[in-house]
């Protein structure tokens, strides 16, 4: 009489463990990156959407300007004295006294 080799007996549980260690791995990624993410994306949207005239904003391409004007999809800036521009508004990066905040506390920091 022949006996089944030893090695076929554990193949059951090294799917089941590696099968759950992904899905570990799977909810430590969420947690860590995927979540933080949409939050500050929902964040920012909440921002782009409460924009109003006068505030004072930066751009992602690094132009400060007051606002002069919203629409759906257009914030207008100026820039300087009779200098306006118009900009996509999701391309409005934040307030422009906080930015500055942070990078002053990132330089002395």
């Amino acid at each position: 009489m022949a006996t089944p080799p030893s090695g076929s007996e554990g193949a059951g549980g090294g799917l089941f463990s590696t099968l759950s260690l992904m899905i570990v791995i799977f909810g430590i990624v969420y947690f860590l990156m995927i979540r933080p993410e949409k939050k500050r994306q929902s964040e920012h949207q909440s921002f782009l959407n409460d924009l109003k005239k006068g505030d004072e904003v930066i751009t992602q391409a690094g132009l400060f300007g007051k606002v002069t004007g919203v629409a759906e999809k257009v914030v207008t800036l100026e820039i300087s004295d009779k200098v306006k521009v118009k900009v996509a508004k999701h391309s409005v990066a934040g307030l422009a006294n906080s930015q500055a905040t942070e990078t002053q506390k990132s330089v002395r920091g």
